[in-house]
């Protein structure tokens, strides 16, 4: 049994939502408002189930594919990115297409872009199947090879070792990346690095933080669903770092009263795509078991902002939104649901 006096929480900053993650659900909220339901959304808009059930609620239909989104509709892509083929495919069917693809992943699709008309051979790190690197190896599928981790690099082949790049999926271990940088290195010593780093700001502050709390904690609680691959990078992390346990929960009543079991510090952090309520819930969850004691462990801050997409900025000032309130509409002050 644990004393009560040494019962407490770390409190991970930042946690939750970043700036693509934010702007990618607002964008389906005021879609929603100024076209009416429904509107279709290509793939999950975000990787977290409260997002999503909460925006089905609203009248957001998600498809998987978009010959799925009826003739002349609206479609917003989502945060993850999608490849070249799939607005040609919008085009084809005469959808109204709204991007919400996170500008930071944007840019790794403008690097493959601008990698490959130089014909260089680009090894994009990453997880096979995720939308991410489907919609960023469709730029340049020719020219891409996928490098899954550290134990993938000894099957890597390229055309001209003197003409490689890597490039990586936002949403990485940070440390896993670098030991494939390190080991892609030693196989091929001229490979170029990107022009600035691929894994985002959001993921690397929120690894980094789980990384200065780790050691403390007897139980590392990560809010987050189990296709987020930064969540569950998180739990990696933290398990990495020195935490004793480390779990993946959507909701409070996932945890097992069994996991605080001698425990004496929990660790509770959230994934980029998991609003502030569901941390809350887990923070309620921990107090009703005597962890009242809430410590915050801040390792950076954060003021990113982006734009909504243009086609929504566009049609809220068209609705009477000044400039200040259509900036305004783009984020939230606690990372919650509107």
């Amino acid at each position: 049994m644990t004393d009560q006096a040494t019962k407490r929480v770390l409190l991970a900053a930042p946690r939750g939502y970043c700036a693509g993650v934010d702007r990618a659900v607002v964008t389906v909220e005021k879609a929603l408002d100024l076209y009416g339901a429904p509107v279709y959304v290509r793939k999950e808009i975000v990787h977290n189930k409260h997002v999503v059930t909460t925006l089905e609620k609203r009248g957001a239909i998600f498809v998987e594919e978009t010959d799925e989104v009826p003739e002349g509709s609206t479609v917003i892509f989502s945060a993850h990115g999608v490849a070249p083929v799939v607005h040609e495919e919008a085009k084809a069917l005469g959808l109204k297409t709204i991007d919400a693809t996170c500008p930071l992943v944007t840019k790794v699709h403008r690097e493959a872009v601008r990698f490959a008309s130089d014909d260089f051979d680009i090894l994009l790190i990453g997880h096979e199947g995720h939308e991410e690197v489907v919609g960023t190896a469709g730029e340049a599928p020719e020219h891409i090879t996928l490098v899954e981790g550290p134990d993938s690099v000894d099957g890597v082949e390229v055309r001209d070792p003197d003409k490689v790049v890597w490039l990586s999926q936002t949403t990485l271990s940070v440390d896993e990346t670098m030991e494939t940088v390190r080991r892609l290195r030693q196989k091929f010593p001229l490979m170029q690095d990107p022009p600035s780093d691929d894994i985002c700001y959001a993921t690397q502050n929120r690894q980094l933080a789980v990384k200065h709390m780790a050691p403390d904690c007897d139980l590392m609680i990560v809010v987050g669903s189990r296709n987020s691959s930064n969540s569950v990078r998180l739990v990696e992390v933290a398990l990495e770092h020195g935490s004793k346990a480390g779990y993946l929960v959507d909701y409070a009543d996932e945890i097992e009263e069994s996991w605080l079991d001698g425990v004496g510090t929990v660790g509770v952090t959230s994934g980029a795509s998991v609003p502030e309520l569901l941390v809350r819930g887990v923070l309620d969850y921990l107090a009703e078991r005597g962890y009242e004691d809430v410590r915050p462990v801040r390792a950076a801050e954060e003021s990113l902002v982006f734009s909504l997409p243009n086609e929504i900025r566009r049609d809220l000032k068209a609705a009477g939104m000044s400039d200040k309130m259509v900036h305004d509409a783009g984020f939230t002050e606690d990372g919650s649901l509107h």
